[in-house]
């Protein structure tokens, strides 16, 4: 399979709209927050907004794609129980799942090898001192682009429909009782496909979410990501991620990555996260 072509990164790359008047002017990011995102424009084949493309997040709960796509590639079937777990992980971001198929297939080195097979330039494995620590790998807004990219451009079909089917059908609640409609799912019209990430807000929500994924407590697995760690990017912070398809045909591939300032509410980053999403989606070409 050969990789996939790579798109630079300039701003005089970007798609211009007929009449700049047409479009809002670039999100504004709030004191306190650090924020890069990445849009790619899939009917003009660029991209159209770009900011700290390159910087380094912690992973959180994204990561969760590269584990189902090593998964998929690794076999030609899926037993019914990796299914369920696959369809749980990725719907409902659930971590005991991720974690099952973590261990199985190498822990970090299932992010070298995929970080090689689809051109990851900024996406490494969790530091040598935390191998089970799943969120810890680093990963940027680039990296999250070209990964689904390469879910539509490159990967089997067997692979990508799997996977997008199921962030097609993201659940309202994760199953740690976290609700996940920030970002994307609320500052964008439907339909779209999206996968999230949250990090550094405890191990209880504030509010218990109402979706239709299982609330139960929050997985002991998801509980030792929280645990002090060492050269992990933005420790200390909170972070929020809101990635996925977005716009008419799944036009938009999008990436918003935030951390917050140490000890923010969940309440007040969720609203940031998703002023900034909706800003971001509005100024797009249409």
């Amino acid at each position: 399979m050969k990789p996939l072509a790579a798109v630079p990164l300039v701003v005089a790359a970007l798609a211009a709209p007929a009449h700049a008047s047409e479009v809002a002017k670039p999100p504004r990011v709030p004191a306190g927050t650090t924020a890069a995102w990445a849009v790619f424009d899939r009917q003009a084949g660029r991209f159209v907004a770009v900011k700290n493309v390159h910087r380094k997040y912690r992973s959180a709960s994204v990561v969760k794609i590269l584990i189902a796509i090593d998964y998929l590639e690794g076999r030609k079937s899926v037993p019914p129980a990796d299914a369920r777990l696959l369809k749980i992980m990725l719907r409902s971001s659930d971590d005991d799942a991720a974690s099952a198929f973590w261990d199985r297939q190498g822990k970090g080195r299932l992010i070298v090898r995929q970080a090689r097979r689809l051109g990851l330039s900024d996406t490494a494995p969790p530091p040598a001192s935390k191998p089970g620590f799943w969120g810890y790998t680093s990963l940027s807004a680039h990296d999250i682009v070209r990964t689904y990219r390469y879910l539509l451009d490159k990967a089997d079909a067997r692979v990508r429909d799997t996977i997008l089917g199921h962030l097609r059908q993201a659940t309202p609640c994760g199953t740690d009782g976290f609700d996940q409609t920030f970002g994307i799912p609320d500052a964008v019209p439907k339909p779209f496909a999206v996968k999230q990430g949250w990090s550094g807000f405890g191990t209880t929500p504030p509010v218990r979410c109402n979706g239709d994924a299982r609330a139960v407590g929050a997985p002991i697995s998801w509980i030792a990501q929280r645990a002090t760690g060492s050269g992990v990017p933005d420790y200390g912070r909170p972070v929020l991620y809101s990635t996925g398809l977005v716009g008419k045909g799944e036009r938009y591939v999008m990436a918003v990555l935030t951390a917050h300032p140490a000890g923010a509410t969940w309440s007040s980053s969720v609203g940031r996260v998703t002023t900034l999403t909706k800003d971001l989606y509005r100024s797009l070409p249409s």
